[in-house]
């Protein structure tokens, strides 16, 4: 028996269901938390090795957050059609079957947030050990991710309150570093106006290449549309949670970057990861290290909190599907999805444990880059199809708009295959599992149908 999703089917219907109140405030956080991690603070310094000029360098992040804004204009329309939480679980059920969303569900909730969530707990603790010297990073990592944990878990208005402050504080220490950073900082020779030569390294691999990294440092802009079904008003708070806080981000991004090539040489930059804790101390002085990472660690929090909050959503829809996996679908008194959220903590706390986290990532990536290249695909396609369905949201400049955004998503999966092709087979092998178990659950489906007595 292939049992279909339980969420309403248009916009309409799900209006008439019961929602929670989340609102476009707090969606925005999630988004602005959970594409603020730690690529933007250590990317340059692998673009300046072959791109030198600051205009095209600039450029470079302001093409990636277009492409990013492309994307949540698709977004937009699917989510505000289907107002149900759980991201591409949600969209490729309606758009290919379910076996499609199981095989997404099944990559969110197991690593595709757990991963993350991981990698940032590491870098809270490995840039904590610079304002705590002597404590272990793997502990101060456990904790941050035990400590936001907990806090999901007393419901809903507690996870607003930390979302939107520590949001909010993430942004004004942004913004006053950037700010600080130009008014005392030491300009560099580096112009941020067009020159002749910019023409040829917009046209070079190396650019091609660094979109690429620049694209996962955006990765997130989609985040509210993981928790569509608990906004007061999807229809108009989804499309301004996605819009408000990719533009945010890409103002951010720019500056930032500004401000690290404004006050550090790029010889000093060149090759390096640790970008924002140079600029800082070029910034500040032999302090400043330790500001710029007392920065950061405060910054990780929102990001954490944030995947912490949608990637239990996947698990929960999943468990309202499909039967086996029925008790991640419950819910506390409270409204609280405990055992989604504490089992995503789990995979989390494991990976950090086992530090290998950083490997699930690059096995990862192109399954997770292809979940989004096919719902955008599927967008496309019921605009096709399926015309006559109601949209709420209707995605701007289409179809210029999702044609930029799948060309740039197929560069990108056909990089990853190049530059790692194991990794990009042990992706797609991945989602073969998806598939797998998606067969396995619905077997055992069928066969408890069979068992059970007529009513």
């Amino acid at each position: 028996m292939d049992r279909t999703p339980r969420e309403p089917q248009t916009y309409m219907e799900a209006m008439r269901a019961p929602q929670a109140a989340v609102s476009t405030l707090t969606a925005t956080a999630i988004v602005v938390a959970d594409m603020i991690g730690v690529g933007v603070f250590t990317s340059l310094g692998f673009q300046v090795t072959d791109i030198s000029s600051g205009f095209t360098l600039l450029l470079l992040w302001l093409v990636g957050g277009v492409v990013a804004l492309c994307g949540a204009f698709c977004y937009a329309e699917l989510a505000t059609m289907f107002p149900r939480s759980s991201g591409e679980y949600n969209f490729l059920t309606r758009m290919y079957g379910p076996s499609f969303g199981f095989m997404a569900g099944w990559l969110s909730a197991t690593v595709g947030f757990s991963a993350p969530v991981a990698l940032a707990g590491m870098a809270f603790g490995q840039y904590g050990k610079g304002i705590l010297p002597g404590m272990p990073p793997v502990l101060l990592g456990l904790a941050v991710i035990g400590i936001v944990t907990a806090v999901h878990l007393r419901g809903a208005r507690h996870s607003s309150v930390l979302q939107v402050t520590s949001t909010l504080l993430k942004l004004a220490l942004i913004v006053a570093f950037v700010g600080v950073g130009f008014i005392s900082g030491e300009g560099q020779p580096i112009s941020f106006a067009p020159h002749g030569f910019d023409i040829t390294q917009l046209l070079s691999s190396s650019f091609a290449v660094s979109l690429v990294f620049v694209m996962y440092a955006y990765t997130g802009w989609n985040a509210a549309t993981y928790i569509v079904g608990e906004l007061t008003d999807p229809q108009r708070s989804l499309p301004r949670a996605l819009f408000v806080g990719t533009g945010v981000v890409i103002v951010l991004y720019i500056a930032l970057n500004a401000v690290f090539l404004y006050t550090t040489p790029i010889t000093a930059l060149s090759g390096q990861v640790d970008v924002a804790l140079i600029a800082g101390r070029h910034i500040f002085g032999e302090s400043g290290s330790r500001l710029v990472g007392a920065l950061i660690c405060i910054g990780l929090i929102p990001t954490i909190g944030a995947m912490m909050w949608i990637g239990p959503r996947v698990t929960v829809a999943m468990g309202e599907d499909t039967p086996m996996l029925g008790l991640f679908a419950r819910h506390s008194r409270r409204g609280v999805p405990t055992a989604a959220i504490l089992l995503q903590c789990l995979i989390a706390s494991l990976l950090l444990l086992t530090q290998s986290f950083e490997a699930v990532l690059d096995f990862i990536q192109f399954s997770l880059t292809f979940c989004s290249f096919l719902t955008v695909l599927g967008l496309v396609k019921l605009r096709i199809t399926r015309p006559d369905l109601p949209r709420p949201y209707r995605t701007w400049g289409y179809p210029i708009t999702p044609m930029i955004f799948l060309s740039v998503t197929l560069l990108m999966m056909i990089h990853l295959v190049g530059v790692r092709p194991l990794q990009s087979i042990g992706g797609f092998l991945l989602m073969l599992v998806g598939f797998l178990l998606y067969g396995i659950a619905q077997r055992r489906a069928r066969r408890e149908a069979r068992r059970s007595p007529p009513v």
